[in-house]
């Protein structure tokens, strides 16, 4: 079994629960999963299977949609729910107007400081191992991209309480660290209350439960059509001379497809053969 499938990942599980979960079902070994989510989020969680897991560098890759929702007036160790509170902070008086404009502030490249609470490795140990001995380390900060926010709605009582917004974000954004930034330009602290990703790459919501082949992950690459003897290199893991630029493409024989190949300066070299 190759292929795809994508889980709306369940609320309180890890991303490792989901991936024993899968094994379980299809009584399969060779899975893997794309982009972690913390166990307070839910959503788009793309799980690779058998030969797919070869894809995974590439997909991982892949730019990202979310949901979130914004509490203002108290900040977390953890920066989001399951923490513990370390400030509180007055909120001011916040018109819609207002927060669109802070919103839209964060539009393009930034550098953003990775949080502790995060599975970066430093030195062999992760970051929230470090964080929960009571300790806190230098992080250098890392480019990322936002490409679109969005505010969805606002939740208040008088004052502006907690604000849901949508956010379309390059590899490596930490959405808990952007609630906290745009707390901050909010003129009080807050937190990142709920998650849900609603996309990786070209992976959404509605394909939750569908197995997707490897051919239909891909069908966004070129395609090359391999000649008898072609195929029989490739096959013993010769590689071919091509035309063809940089890259992954989708590999046939007599119009069947036979898996993936990558490129690199006109070498075609075998990547998935199925």
């Amino acid at each position: 079994m190759n292929g795809i499938i994508v889980v709306d990942k369940k609320k309180g599980n890890t991303s490792f629960d989901e991936i024993r979960e899968i094994r379980k079902k299809y009584n399969i070994k060779k899975v893997g999963h794309i982009g972690t989510l913390d166990p307070m989020a839910t959503g788009v969680l793309p799980i690779l299977i058998g030969e797919a897991t070869k894809l995974s560098d590439y997909l991982m890759e892949h730019d990202k949609e979310y949901v979130t929702t914004l509490k203002l007036g108290q900040k977390m160790n953890t920066g989001d729910s399951e923490g513990n509170i370390i400030l509180e902070k007055p909120i001011p008086i916040l018109s819609e107007e207002k927060i669109r404009e802070v919103l839209s502030s964060f539009l393009g490249k930034s550098n953003q400081i990775p949080p502790m609470y995060s599975a970066i490795k430093v030195n062999g140990k992760k970051l929230y191992e470090l964080a929960r001995e009571g300790k806190e380390i230098e992080r250098k900060a890392r480019e990322i991209e936002i490409y679109g926010i969005e505010l969805i709605k606002i939740k208040e009582d008088n004052i502006v309480k907690e604000i849901e917004f949508k956010v379309n974000c390059s590899k490596g954004t930490y959405i808990r660290v952007l609630c906290e930034d745009i707390a901050e330009c909010l003129g009080t602290c807050g937190y990142m209350s709920e998650l849900r990703r609603t996309r990786v790459g070209n992976f959404t919501l509605k394909d939750i439960n569908k197995l997707l082949t490897i051919e239909e992950v891909m069908k966004d690459k070129d395609a090359y059509l391999l000649k008898e003897y072609e195929l029989k290199k490739l096959l013993n893991g010769v590689k071919i001379q091509t035309v063809l630029k940089d890259g992954l493409v989708r590999i046939y024989n007599n119009d069947v497809f036979v898996g993936i190949g990558e490129v690199n300066n006109n070498i075609l070299k075998r990547k998935i053969i199925l």
